[in-house]
């Protein structure tokens, strides 16, 4: 047995034991990770210090990497995956305590489109950023997406498409938006392989995002844009 096995996650220090999370985060350990979000609460950690500084920082560097090529999508289900395994322990704690969310996001693939590999990424990373997250699923039509809107009172929505027959209904959407003078209300963000710059731009979104970790960093970026000006 080699010494990687051994490590006793309740005897390392607090420093220790998060930097030895965002390793089980790397590798995908999703009962590592629950584990270790156990000994931070027990040991009268904040919820939110427990998300923000072992779980969100963890998938930071996750993201990151995978930015750069270092991890492929696989490896990021795994992480995301061990992500969700530590959030299912503190989302209802962080509900009852009242901790600021960075953000709401209502996601979903577009009517007509099945596809959601992609979108399961982005919502995990979102969610692996400290976004709240509602997932719509796959094949949504226009109504769903304004009725999760108004209903979420979610700050940010995300569509995606992986086929060039499907990615116009985008436009659909927004433009319903338009029509019933709610398009200012929300940040869109669009993404999917067919996409590019040009078509968001064309279609009047906020955003394309070329992967999951670029959609997170926008969104940080539009939202803080976005208290900013609310603040002003």
């Amino acid at each position: 047995m080699s010494e990687e096995e051994d490590i006793i996650l309740a005897e390392l220090d607090d420093e220790e034991l998060v930097q030895q999370m965002f390793d089980d985060l790397y590798d995908g350990l999703r009962e590592e990770i629950e584990e270790g979000v156990n000994i931070l609460l027990a040991r009268e950690w904040t919820p939110y210090k427990v998300l923000t500084e072992a779980l969100v920082s963890g998938m930071t560097i996750v993201g990151a990497d995978f930015r750069d090529g270092i991890l492929f999508v696989p490896e990021v289900l795994l992480s995301a995956n061990a992500m969700k395994g530590g959030m299912a322990i503190l989302k209802p704690l962080l509900a009852a305590t009242g901790a600021p969310q960075v953000g709401k996001m209502v996601i979903g693939t577009v009517k007509g489109d099945i596809h959601d590999i992609g979108k399961n990424l982005v919502s995990m990373m979102m969610e692996g950023a400290g976004f709240d997250v509602v997932d719509l699923g796959i094949n949504n039509p226009v109504e769903n997406y304004i009725e999760a809107l108004e209903r979420e009172n979610a700050d940010i929505l995300g569509m995606s498409a992986l086929l060039t027959t499907t990615m116009p209904y985008m436009k659909v959407v927004i433009d319903t938006l338009i029509e019933q003078g709610k398009r200012d209300d929300y940040i869109i963000l669009v993404g999917g392989a067919p996409l590019n710059e040009e078509f968001g731009k064309a279609i009047g979104a906020d955003g394309y995002c070329r992967d999951a970790a670029v959609a997170v960093e926008m969104a940080k970026d539009f939202v803080a844009r976005k208290h900013n000006r609310m603040s002003a």
